[in-house]
């Protein structure tokens, strides 16, 4: 996500001609959308993103569970 605004902000300063963006070959200016592009076909590939989205949800539930504990007085106590 941050190669695509980064892709996103050197667009504008190349276009406004802005900074030393200005002076860069479009092919160094548009290259953060190629990496981009890169990083989504790798996280795929490999399963990355689900993972991720795994964990998140692993850890919601493990945090519901928690609070429900907790609400009925189980969480406290450590075993003997």
């Amino acid at each position: 996500m941050y190669l695509l605004l980064l892709g996103i902000v050197l667009v504008l300063l190349k276009y406004l001609q802005m900074g030393p963006v200005a002076t860069w070959p479009w092919w160094w200016v548009l290259s953060p959308f190629g990496l981009t592009v890169l990083w989504w076909a790798w996280a795929d590939a490999t399963g990355y993103t689900k993972r991720q989205v795994m964990d998140k949800m692993d850890q919601r539930k493990q945090d519901r569970i928690d609070k429900q504990k907790s609400a009925l007085g189980l969480g406290a106590h450590k075993k003997r």
